[in-house]
């Protein structure tokens, strides 16, 4: 099913999935705090590694600001929770395993391999502000520096909207 495409300004897509805090979350539950929602190829792999571990750093930080981090990948709950526990991730991971929230915030992209293309996860960061409006957008992340990245965006966005 193709979806609009998410853009700054737009009211971000809800979604509801399970989660690693146990039962289902739906981005609805987050409406008055800021959101950091990430979305990553795969638990375990090299540079999804260092983004969940650079957001674990960041965490604390952003906490302050009022904002929560939410990663989304295609992995199972069982991979999560390995994924959490191997690498002491302090924030929310979500179970998207048919792509579901992937496609709603248009976050695949054609890759080619030995001549073949296939869809796979485009690494994405989407900053939610506390009213659910998509404030700003990362595409095809690099992970080094991007953390970073986002906890300015918060932090400017705070600070025109206190928590």
């Amino acid at each position: 099913m193709a979806y609009p495409p998410v853009v700054v300004g737009a009211k971000a897509p809800d979604f509801t999935a399970p989660a690693s805090t146990g039962g289902t979350i739906s981005l609805h539950d987050f409406r008055g705090r800021i959101v950091v929602l990430y979305i990553y190829p795969k638990d375990e792999t090299p540079y999804c590694t260092r983004e969940a571990c650079s957001f674990r750093d960041t965490d604390a930080a952003l906490r302050k600001l009022g904002a929560v981090v939410i990663g989304v990948s295609k992995d199972s709950m069982a991979s999560h929770d390995e994924f959490i526990r191997k690498h002491h991730l302090n924030f929310t991971l979500v179970s998207d395993p048919e792509g579901k929230i992937i496609s709603l915030y248009g976050a695949w992209k054609a890759h080619s391999l030995f001549g073949k293309t296939a869809l796979g996860v485009n690494r994405s960061t989407f900053l939610i502000d506390a009213d659910g409006i998509v404030r700003q957008i990362w595409r095809n992340v690099t992970v080094k520096g991007h953390d970073e990245q986002v906890l300015q965006a918060v932090k400017a966005l705070a600070q025109k909207s206190p928590p």
